[in-house]
């Protein structure tokens, strides 16, 4: 379960960002994947040749380096939730002419290759991507992408049975299953609810009054389902005030994710293991800066692509993210 959004400043700077919710044990840690850094396709092992370099938050088990988020040096950002249920990958007899990619590679892939979203729907017309069992759940994990650039262009990219998709995502939004076009026809739910208040009724000579402030908020859905948590940030998202500044974006944007990040023991899986929101990580994408905190240590750190890029001309890992050292990697 995972919770992304948008969020643009008066300025024209767009954050991205999310909630990083998982009942599997992680271990994530910041890298710099430099430009023009040559990798292996886990589907074919032929080597892949990145573009651009970028930072990211992922994770190396078993020799498979995948990521959950990232940015590159041209603003391009994008970040993979859940999608259990839905998504419906190729396989590699389904190969066609086009090349195929990885579930666990496909964020890599374009990060390193695509400088904004124009970049993206035209990779998208010749790749397949290729279900893989990933270390971490012993699974072929389920999942769709949600990805955005410098102009706060927003998509969300699912494969379903209906194909490859990659949607306009114009409120800036995504979670997990149902697919994003039920997620937006679901919001139609929720048309009357409001920052305003609520008015007093009278049922015949009763008079009904408000109990006190918010009464606009009554229907909101309060649970930690993908479609409340969608809609609850969709709604916060249209009525903060827009950002003045960057410090504000970065406030107004832990804000928001504080309203659907689930604490230990709010859900627990059939499993019996803790769904729960491992860390919230936002981006400049601007300036290519992290700003993010952890289930267990709140304090905001940051992390920059361009204060690493240049010193590291090899792939490097900056160490996990729950260790902060004065605020900054």
């Amino acid at each position: 379960m995972c919770t992304a959004f948008t969020l643009k400043t008066r300025q024209g700077e767009t954050f991205f960002g999310r909630n990083m919710d998982f009942s599997y044990d992680i271990e994530p840690h910041f890298y710099i994947v430099p430009k023009n850094y040559e990798w292996n396709n886990a589907l074919n092992m032929e080597k892949i040749h990145d573009i651009y370099c970028f930072i990211g938050i992922g994770q190396e088990q078993d020799g498979i380096l995948g990521f959950f988020d990232g940015i590159n040096e041209m603003g391009f950002a994008a970040a993979v939730l859940y999608f259990a249920g839905y998504a419906q990958y190729n396989t590699m007899q389904d190969s066609g002419s086009g090349e195929q990619i990885a579930s666990t590679d496909f964020l890599h892939y374009i990060l390193g290759r695509c400088a904004n979203i124009a970049d993206l729907r035209e990779l998208l017309k010749n790749l397949s991507i290729v279900g893989l069992e990933d270390p971490v759940t012993q699974t072929v994990a389920p999942l769709h992408w949600m990805a955005v650039d410098h102009s706060g262009e927003c998509v969300v990219i699912e494969q379903t049975e209906r194909g490859m998709e990659i949607m306009a995502n114009p409120i800036g939004v995504m979670s997990n299953s149902p697919d994003f076009r039920w997620h937006m026809t679901n919001l139609r739910n929720y048309m009357e609810v409001s920052p305003y208040q609520s008015e007093e009724a009278a049922w015949g000579n009763i008079r009904l009054t408000p109990f006190g402030q918010a009464g606009g908020t009554q229907t909101l859905p309060g649970g930690f389902t993908s479609p409340e948590r969608f809609v609850r940030t969709a709604y916060l998202k249209s009525f903060i005030p827009t950002p003045e500044s960057r410090m504000e974006a970065v406030v107004s944007c832990f804000h928001v994710m504080e309203s659907v990040s689930i604490p230990k023991g709010a859900v627990v899986t059939s499993r019996n293991s803790y769904d729960y929101t491992k860390y919230t990580a936002f981006i400049n994408t601007a300036t290519c800066e992290y700003f993010f905190k952890t289930y267990d240590n709140i304090q905001v750190g940051t992390a920059s692509l361009f204060e690493n890029c240049a010193q590291f001309p090899e792939l490097v890992n900056l160490g996990g993210i729950g260790i902060v050292a004065d605020g900054q990697l």
